[in-house]
């Protein structure tokens, strides 16, 4: 049976390494030495490396880890990262054998152009990088909202158990600026609640699953009456159309404190 150990990195980055007990799969290795412990403490060998995205905190471990061990890198085709063997779009499929583990891969540009997500129907998994965040999403930095809506409703299809695993500890914060935007939705009072209550027990609140988010998360909802209603009153967009009401919430989400 496949199992996922959490590896936290850098400040608030979650790198996801999958494994059976001897063979090992990493999902995002912003940084190469938490990910060689995990491997030695677990008695782990690595035989592949998933990337979601070119920022350095997802990619930065790859060169490390690959002079340990000669093994596939597995990334998007249309972002910029060094090392890749195999290139991936949405429809590709990635196969790690020593796992028996089959990824399906789905395009979610908006954080980064090229930005890709990589499904485990059999286990019902998400690896989705900076794409969806447990209660949020990540910022624009090279896509545009309609991008970014439209990769949110790609993923928010999917099963309601399946797990999310995103790759940062943006939780808490995320979820009080999702109270903001739907004040009385009480799913989300509750959530922050229960989040909160396991970040002060150092516990990680990821993975999520996408029926949680769909209930909690404002940008998952930028379609609800209650959002498009409270951002009229805060005076941030005009009209319903969904597109600019997705970016009216990513523009105040830029901004919040």
């Amino acid at each position: 049976m496949l199992k996922i150990l959490t590896v936290p990195a850098f400040n608030d980055n979650y790198l996801w390494i999958i494994h059976d007990g001897t063979h090992a799969a990493v999902v995002d290795p912003g940084d190469a030495a938490p990910v060689l412990a995990a491997l030695k403490e677990h008695q782990l060998s690595l035989v592949s490396i998933l990337l979601t995205h070119h920022h350095n905190d997802h990619v930065g471990g790859v060169p490390e880890l690959l002079r340990h061990a000669k093994v596939p890198v597995f990334a998007p085709r249309n972002d910029r990262i060094a090392n890749v063997t195999t290139a991936l779009q949405e429809g590709d499929t990635v196969h790690v054998p020593e796992l028996g583990l089959t990824l399906s891969v789905l395009d979610v540009p908006g954080h980064t152009r090229g930005h890709i997500a990589y499904v485990a129907k059999e286990q019902g998994w998400l690896f989705c990088g900076d794409t969806l965040f447990a209660g949020g999403c990540g910022r624009l930095f090279e896509g545009t909202p309609e991008q970014m809506l439209a990769s949110l409703d790609k993923l928010a299809a999917l099963p309601d158990d399946t797990k999310v695993y995103c790759a940062h500890e943006y939780t808490v914060s995320n979820l009080r600026f999702a109270h903001a935007a739907e004040p009385d939705n009480r799913t989300v009072a509750e959530r922050l609640q229960a989040e909160q209550a396991k970040r002060d027990r150092d516990v990680p609140t990821v993975p999520s699953s996408i029926g949680l988010e769909k209930a909690t998360n404002p940008f998952l909802r930028a379609r609800e009456p209650a959002i498009v209603e409270q951002l009229h009153r805060e005076g941030r967009v005009e009209g319903d159309d969904t597109v600019a009401v997705f970016a009216a919430l990513r523009e105040w989400k830029n901004n919040f404190r």
